[in-house]
């Protein structure tokens, strides 16, 4: 299985992304596909999650500001972020698998990451 994330780039405090994984088959595969994110220093932590019956979660750190969605058809996962702040800085990875817990890195397959940095 391979995960291919896109879509990072830079953008000032307040702009959008839209992050992208595409999965080398299909993502109803899986359990449940999801997004976490490193900053600088910091461990990896869990920013968004969609099962295959469509049960989402999110961090509460982007509650409100960033959603996650699915395209079966593509086998590809979004993740559309607004109005972001510079504590969101990091690199982005995709993870996909049967997770024991949605928020943990439990995760069976993971994608090579895309940066994203906010800052003006």
């Amino acid at each position: 299985v391979q995960l291919q994330a896109s879509g990072g780039g830079l953008v000032q405090p307040g702009g959008s992304l839209r992050l992208s994984c595409a999965a080398s088959e299909s993502i109803f595969t899986f359990y449940a596909m999801g997004w976490f994110r490193q900053a600088p220093g910091k461990q990896r932590e869990f920013v968004a999650s969609i099962t295959r019956t469509g049960i989402i979660h999110y961090a509460d750190s982007v509650k409100g500001r960033f959603t996650i969605s699915s395209d079966n058809a593509k086998n590809t996962v979004h993740l559309r972020m607004d109005n972001l702040k510079p504590e969101d800085t990091g690199v982005y990875y995709c993870a996909a698998g049967w997770p024991p817990t949605l928020t943990s890195p439990e995760y069976d397959f993971w994608g090579q990451g895309t940066l994203v940095t906010v800052s003006s």
